[in-house]
């Protein structure tokens, strides 16, 4: 049987805003079985540990109570109301229809000031949440505005400590709080920002197992990831769950800003149906990036995600911004819902979160295609003067801030233009960064006949196992 229930105003925020929600069953208790598995929230409010009905909770089918029938196994035909009335007089607020206090009026009064926010608006953002996916770049500004904001739940993913090197562009982050949690730090920060707002932090991997019961506790999610697994788990567990994804992503001095997954919008699989092998896109730690930029795109990601829980303007659904730092740019291009796309289209065949490492290409190789060489072997062949080529592939910039002694720097664009450098008769060994472009460069030279090895971890392990005074950067 189809049949309506109609949630009252102090439950709507636990459900997506809805007024009505429309499911498929029989009794009472289906009904609110199936709401309770769409909207997950609501279950705590209306149901008990053991599955009973709370005793403040009213369920009426069309105007006569349940109780006076049968309980939850009321039986339900085609069409029917049910009306949920939670008890709202004499006992505590629900924490989804919290008011606004003396000092919250005084704090945000530029906002109530504002026709398209008013007193109004400002409780819906008291009232509202976002779930930040990553305390870093892009999260730290996202995260700053949206507590200022006065967004009233802020939940933050992250498992990574703060390093010195993040401090250059994660503003969430000092120096004394190098080599603690970035979760300590960020809950910390935006709690002394302002303290009438929740902070919770969950201190975990982002995984196909856990994203759709954590998404599902959030009105939206915000994309501050750094790598292309969990960027297509997020898009995945928004669309399933039906929760906004307010999407942006930073390399070097260029930036995208969109948001994906919302109702009749396309997703990020809608603009790329998939990801590029790996390593042909550099990280920003490979690449770089300016200090600036994810200040940029993470407040833009702010402004959208306070439009989305405001209900104002127009967001960029359908819309994907890109932003050139260099030329002060920025363009708008057009994107459309792919009705072949494989989560959002008209026939999905992706209907839970799948292995993304897989997806991603990176569990297609267990064992290096290419010989290796760590570099405590390395030191050892150099001690003992014994004859091959090393190679530096990074770029001319990376090669200034940090160099092994003896190392040869061909960048890897370079590389097929300068082979004939090389002696065809000597081993050559490669190293970059971290091992990455390295890997790539030994590929390309093992297929034109070279004798090559890469050397695992690059010059940040040399730096940190055999010369500390190498700079890490």
């Amino acid at each position: 049987m189809s049949v309506d229930i109609r949630l009252p105003s102090a439950l709507r925020a636990l459900a997506d805003r809805q007024e009505v929600v429309s499911v498929t069953a029989a009794t009472v208790g289906e009904a609110l079985e199936a709401l309770c598995s769409r909207h997950e929230r609501l279950k705590a409010q209306l149901m008990t540990p053991e599955g009973a009905l709370r005793s403040f909770v009213n369920v009426y089918v069309n105007d006569e109570d349940a109780r006076d029938r049968q309980g939850l196994a009321t039986p339900l035909r085609d069409g029917d109301t049910v009306l949920i009335v939670p008890a709202i007089a004499g006992g505590a607020t629900l924490a989804a229809d919290a008011e606004l206090g003396r000092a919250e009026l005084a704090r945000y009064h530029r906002h109530l000031i504002l026709p398209e926010v008013g007193p109004d608006g400002q409780k819906k953002l008291k009232n509202s949440s976002v779930l930040c996916v990553g305390a870093g770049g892009l999260g730290s500004p996202l995260a700053l505005y949206l507590a200022a904001a006065g967004v009233g739940r802020i939940g933050i993913v992250d498992f990574d400590a703060v390093e010195e090197s993040n401090l250059q562009r994660q503003i969430l982050h000092d120096t004394p709080s190098v080599g603690t949690p970035k979760l300590a730090s960020a809950k910390r920060r935006l709690e002394a920002l302002n303290p009438h707002i929740a902070v919770e932090t969950h201190e975990t991997r982002l995984t196909s197992a856990n994203a759709l019961e954590l998404f599902r506790r959030y009105d939206l999610v915000a994309d501050g990831t750094d790598n292309f697994p969990t960027r297509y788990l997020v898009n995945d567990a928004c669309v399933l769950t039906g929760r906004p994804n307010v999407y942006g992503s930073i390399f070097r001095f260029e930036g995208q800003l969109s948001v994906f997954a919302a109702p009749q919008g396309p997703c990020y699989r809608c603009l790329y149906p998939e990801p590029p092998p790996p390593g042909l896109v550099p990280s920003c730690a490979e690449g770089g990036v300016l200090g600036v930029l994810p200040g940029v795109i993470g407040t833009m990601q702010a402004v959208e995600a306070l439009k989305l829980l405001l209900g104002v303007g127009r967001p960029l659904v359908g819309r994907l911004m890109l932003y050139d730092a260099l030329e002060q740019s920025w363009r708008t291009l057009k994107v459309k819902k792919n009705p072949a796309c494989p989560v959002c289209g008209d026939k999905p065949t992706v209907t839970a979160p799948i292995d993304y490492e897989a997806f991603c290409g990176l569990k297609e190789k267990t064992m290096p295609t290419h010989p290796e060489i760590t570099v405590v072997e390395l030191k050892s062949k150099l001690d003992k003067n014994e004859k091959f080529i090393l190679i530096d592939v990074r770029e001319p910039h990376e090669h200034q801030i940090a160099k092994i002694p003896g190392a040869k720097l061909i960048p890897l664009g370079e590389l097929p233009g300068r082979v004939a450098e090389l002696d065809k008769s000597l081993t050559i060994i490669v190293h970059c960064k971290s091992g990455g472009r390295s890997a790539r460069a030994v590929a390309f030279l093992c297929s034109q006949g070279f004798r090559a090895i890469n050397v695992c971890g690059g010059i940040n392990a040399w730096a940190e196992e055999i010369d500390p005074s190498v700079p890490l950067y």
